[in-house]
Order: C-alpha cells, then structure tokens, then sequence
C-alpha cells in the first residue's frame, strides 16, 4: 500500500510506499480510507510544531471517511494513528457511522472545523434562551462558515457574521453582517444589538474593541476559539464590571475527549445537512505538490 509521509520537519509530505497493518488487535478495525481533511491542526502536526507531533517519520491526519471490512462507512477521529494511508487499524471505539447520504468528500473536509463551533455551544455556554442570537466573529473562515449552519441547528434564530470580505458575507445566509475594517477599532459593532453569544476565531484588538462596544442587555457569553488575528488582548477591568458578560474558551483541555465522544453522532448528524462547502480534492499521490498550494478550499486527499 501507499501513504503520506513526513520524514524531515518542515518539508511536504511525500508519497511513499509502505508494509500494510497488520490483522487488527482486539477491539479494533480495518479501515480502507476514502478520504482525509487537511486541517490546520493536521498542518501543525506535520510541521513539527504541534504538542502532539511526536517525531518524524510522521504520518498525516487525524480523522477521515472510510469503510471497514464489512461494508461500513465510517468517520474517525485519532491522533494517535496517521489518516492518509490507504488502510488503518483503529481502535473500533474511535469510529462512528457515517449517516447515510452523506458526501464523504464534504465529510472528510468539514467535521473538524465543524467541531470548533459544536462543541462550544454544547460544552461552553450554558442555559441559551430559545431562538438565541449569536455572533460569528471570523465567519469567513472555514470553520466560520460551517459554524453559521450549526448555530442554527442547536436553537439560534439570528445569525450575526463578522469578517473582513463583504462580498464573501453576502453569500453566507447571514441575518445580518459587520464587516471588520483594516482598523479594527473602526470597525462599526453599533448595529449588533442584542446579542446572547459570541463565537470568535479572530481575537487580538478586535475583539478587545468588540467587547467594550457590546450595548447587549440580555447576558452575553463569549467563547473563544481560534486566534487568526493575535493570540493576546490587553482587556480593561472595566469591562468585565460594567457589563454581564461571560468569558469562556473552548478547545481539547476546555471539553474532553470523552464529552466529544458522547455528542458526536448528533455532530454527525448535523453536518449532513450543512450547505455544500468549498474543498479542493487532490489524490494521495499528488500530496507532495498539492501541500504548499494556497487557496480558501479546505484541502481533501483521496486514495
């Protein structure tokens, strides 16, 4: 068989040749991977960089679309077992079915940044009212734009989109949109309003200025996700006392893996319905060229 693999830290992966896995163990599955995401988490364990690289020879990925010997299509998760091979042994609890109808290819290239928003809502805030308002901050990215269908899926009736590219905001189905500006403290949060949630995967300045500019009387509960900005903010005592708000961050270490686990399926199942997402699809032997391309489309190999 074949499969991706780092050898030296900081170099693409390259498509090389390798000894199949062995029967699988007790409790485990043999799985013939259709495809694999390329995730930014993916990108930092390849680079050597990630807590959980490990060292080289490094394999790739850490969940995808397969079919196990009997016929089942499957999601799974791992950072222990590198994705892009053509076959896999996994422990069988780290699988899920995929439901049916659902595209693997899309699969493949949404779940993880579908799970950035999920489990914030379902692990990081608490007690949302009915038809809760929520603000996307970064609703553009990747994970933004498939955040925008989950929102809605777990009760939110009013959609709120920040992110640089109007245009791009215009196509999301957004009830409402701010665009954020070069300076981020010029950007216009006046018009938010009312307001029971934010997801952030921008932080930095901006959201220092859109914190201080929240007008909301309802409870407001910030999590923070991802730092695509900065990674630090220098926040004013004042604004934690002046206003009822909430601040959480949500990530592996925030929830468990076993709480994950638990609403997975229901994650699943949500994702068959979210609106098609742009991917750009690449064969397994053509990782090594494709690595370094730039583009908005997530990144899917398939063997």
């Amino acid at each position: 068989m074949h499969q991706a693999q780092v050898s030296e830290w900081g170099q693409p992966p390259k498509y090389v040749e390798a000894p199949q896995p062995d029967a699988p163990g007790p409790g485990e599955v043999r799985i013939k991977v259709k495809a694999v995401g390329v995730h930014q988490v993916v990108r930092s364990r390849a680079s050597g960089k990630h807590y959980s690289s490990g060292m080289p020879p490094h394999i790739p990925g850490i969940d995808g679309i397969g079919t196990t010997e009997d016929g089942q299509t499957v999601y799974w998760a791992s950072f222990d077992v590198g994705s892009m091979a053509e076959y896999i042994n996994l422990p069988k609890r780290n699988t899920r079915p995929l439901p049916e109808g659902t595209d693997p290819i899309q699969a493949a290239g949404i779940i993880n940044p579908a799970m950035s928003s999920w489990m914030a809502i379902m692990t990081r805030t608490t007690n949302l009212p009915p038809d809760f308002t929520a603000l996307i901050v970064g609703a553009t990215s990747a994970s933004g734009r498939v955040a925008i269908s989950l929102v809605r899926a777990l009760g939110a009736k009013k959609v709120i989109g920040a992110a640089r590219n109007k245009s791009a905001l215009a196509t999301l189905g957004l009830d409402a949109s701010i665009v954020i500006e070069n300076d981020p403290e010029k950007t216009d949060f006046d018009t938010l309003g009312e307001v029971d949630c934010v997801l952030d995967y921008v932080f930095g300045p901006l959201t220092v200025h859109l914190l201080k500019s929240l007008k909301s009387s309802r409870p407001v509960q910030y999590v923070h996700i991802g730092g695509l900005a900065a990674q630090d903010i220098s926040l004013p005592g004042a604004v934690l006392r002046s206003k009822n708000l909430t601040i959480r961050g949500s990530g592996p270490g925030a929830w468990s893996m076993q709480e994950m686990a638990q609403t997975l399926d229901q994650l699943l199942a949500a994702v068959k319905d979210i609106p098609e997402q742009p991917v750009k699809v690449v064969r397994l032997e053509d990782i090594e060229s494709a690595w370094n391309e730039e583009g908005s489309e997530r990144l899917v190999v398939v063997m």
